[in-house]
C-alpha cells in the first residue's frame, strides 16, 4: 500500500456546545472525537455506513480525554487521529485537539473499540475481513511510525 496523508478534522466550535463558563462543555471532546474517527475512516476507505453494511459494527468500550486548555465559542480546532493498537479483535485511536491558529494542544483523549458482528458477537477482522483487517494494520502501522 501506498503510505496515504491523512487530513485533520477541523471543527469550529458552536455556541450550543458551550456552559455557563462560556467554554466548549467537557462532554462535546467524546462527540467530537467520534466526528473525527468517522471522518478518519472515510479517509482511508472504511466509511462507518460500509462496515455496518457488510456487518461489522465497532463499539466504543471506552472512552478519555484530559483537557490542557479550554476551547471557546468560534475558536477552531484540528483533531489528529490515529490508531496505535490494533489486533483485528480491539482497536485503540489516540486523538490530539490542537488550536487551529496557535498550534497550542488543547485536550487528548483516546477511544478503545471492539469488532462485532450485527449481532454483537464478537468478530475476528483478520479472520473474516482480511483487506480490511490489512487497511487497519497498515494504517497503525504507519501512524506508530510518526
Amino acid at each position: 500500500m501506498m503510505k496515504q496523508e491523512i487530513n485533520p478534522y477541523i471543527r469550529q466550535a458552536q455556541y450550543y456546545e458551550t456552559d455557563q463558563m462560556a467554554v466548549v462543555h467537557h462532554s462535546n471532546y467524546i462527540r467530537w472525537f467520534e466526528e473525527a474517527r468517522i471522518y478518519y475512516l472515510e479517509q482511508i476507505g472504511l466509511p462507518y455506513d460500509k462496515m455496518e453494511e457488510l456487518g461489522i459494527m465497532i463499539p466504543v468500550l471506552g472512552a478519555a480525554c484530559e483537557y490542557k486548555a479550554s476551547v471557546r465559542f468560534n475558536e477552531q480546532v484540528e483533531i489528529q487521529t490515529r490508531i496505535v493498537e490494533f489486533n483485528g479483535i480491539k482497536m485503540t485511536i489516540l486523538y490530539r485537539v490542537i488550536d487551529h491558529k496557535t498550534g497550542k494542544v488543547r485536550a487528548t483523549g483516546e477511544t478503545k473499540h471492539c469488532f462485532v458482528t450485527k449481532e454483537f458477537k464478537p468478530l475476528s477482522l483478520k479472520k473474516s475481513y482480511k483487506e480490511i483487517y490489512e487497511t487497519f494494520a497498515y494504517r497503525m502501522e504507519q501512524e506508530c511510525e510518526v
